[in-house]
């Protein structure tokens, strides 16, 4: 839609300056889509075009999440809730098992990269490694490679194509200088980083009164660096934090979070704003439950979406003026390849939490197998995969049956 927009109806950007954008976008941790939309919007505009672009951009979603989690934590018991999340959890384990194969299809291209992702895989679900060391690891590896075996580990992205439709003269086009705003320089860089550290160090500061909130901007700051691979990448790391390490949500109310984040509009990653809501109120952050919800939600949503404006406004002249640079593909290769494995595991995590919603760590499938879940998502899959369905089609239409389960039940 943005290159639609951007690309062939207004000609604010031209072809391949939107694609050179969005190629060092999807290299960067963090969300990719925000972070497009920051760069381009910084090209045009500058730093006020940076601001204008990024915070309307998540702004929505993080108002619809905040209103959805309030509204959750009070009516959460209701039949009819209940019914619609117990068709779409089945769908959610579909959804990200489809993201394993499709970032997979694109990624893992032979077997060097595939053992990379198998072994991620074993890592974080046999002996429980802490997501950031997986992914160290895959890049010390993308790293040997790179050097030693290079043909292993170049990137499979599709490549711009000379016989795409052109579309006339853009306001920034191919041969276009970089304004001067985006023009590299040593002192501009060092002050933009030394802005930021005041800014995000002034915000912890404000915050270091209340340890739930001055953990969570620790913590989302740390996974804001982590997000390599999109939305699907982080979400193990902010679940073992989230719910496992500092107990700000349980795990069904994680699921049932992503299950909302992949039903409303915004990036995925908006459900860190869930999260934060939710461990506000759970850790009554402030007096009111909506004043700690709110506080909770923004501080998980500051401190996520903060670096995503560090890498452009402070990378961004470095990027214009290296456009040919690839030294750092191969590390994000093997990197790419480990998120695989990662996203497969989260996939089992929530297939094993909705297929059986009653069983314990101590005795994982003692409770009744779900077999209505298991068809649910078998046949999800093969909507999103066979017959290439749009997925809020496939959420939409899983949550009907759900209802339907649960009122003929």
């Amino acid at each position: 839609m943005m290159h639609q927009e951007l690309v062939e109806k207004r000609r604010w950007i031209s072809e391949q300056r939107f694609l050179h954008a969005l190629n060092y976008c999807m290299l960067l941790p963090g969300p990719e889509a925000i972070q497009l939309a920051i760069y381009i919007s910084w090209l045009l505009h500058g730093i006020p075009g940076a601001l204008m672009a990024g915070i309307l951009f998540f702004l929505p979603a993080f108002v619809l999440l905040s209103l959805l989690a309030a509204l959750y934590l009070h009516f959460a018991d209701l039949p009819l809730l209940l019914a619609l999340f117990q068709g779409i959890k089945p769908a959610v384990v579909a959804v990200v098992l489809f993201a394993a194969w499709r970032i997979g299809s694109k990624t893992v291209h032979n077997a060097v990269l595939l053992a990379i992702a198998i072994l991620a895989f074993i890592g974080i679900f046999l002996f429980n490694i802490d997501f950031p060391w997986i992914i160290l690891t895959a890049a010390l590896l993308g790293i040997w490679g790179g050097k030693f075996a290079p043909h292993l580990f170049h990137s499979s992205a599709p490549q711009h194509s000379h016989n795409q439709k052109q579309y006339g003269p853009a306001l920034l086009d191919d041969d276009s200088p970089p304004p001067a705003h985006a023009r590299f320089s040593w002192n501009k860089l060092l002050l933009m980083l030394i802005i930021f550290i005041i800014i995000w160090a002034g915000a912890l500061w404000l915050v270091h009164g209340q340890q739930t909130l001055y953990s969570m901007g620790l913590f989302f700051s740390k996974a804001a660096f982590l997000t390599i691979g999109g939305a699907y990448a982080v979400l193990p790391y902010v679940y073992q934090g989230a719910v496992e390490e500092f107990h700000w949500l349980n795990g069904t109310q994680m699921i049932d979070g992503l299950a909302l984040g992949e039903t409303t509009p915004g990036p995925l990653i908006m459900i860190v704003t869930w999260v934060g809501y939710l461990g506000g109120v759970a850790h009554q952050v402030a007096a009111q439950p909506l004043a700690a919800g709110l506080a909770g939600a923004t501080v998980a949503t500051f401190f996520t979406f903060l670096p995503s404006f560090l890498f452009i406004l402070a990378g961004g002249p470095l990027v214009e003026s290296s456009r040919d640079n690839r030294q750092f593909s191969a590390p994000l290769t093997a990197i790419s390849a480990a998120v695989v494995g990662v996203i497969v595991n989260l996939a089992l995590f929530f297939a094993w939490h909705t297929f059986w919603p009653q069983a314990t760590a101590a005795e994982p499938f003692a409770a009744p197998l779900q077999w209505s879940a298991v068809l649910i998502a078998a046949a999800s899959f093969i909507a999103l995969w066979k017959l290439k369905l749009e997925i809020m089609l496939v959420i939409a239409c899983c949550a009907i049956l759900g209802t339907l389960q649960v009122w003929i039940g």
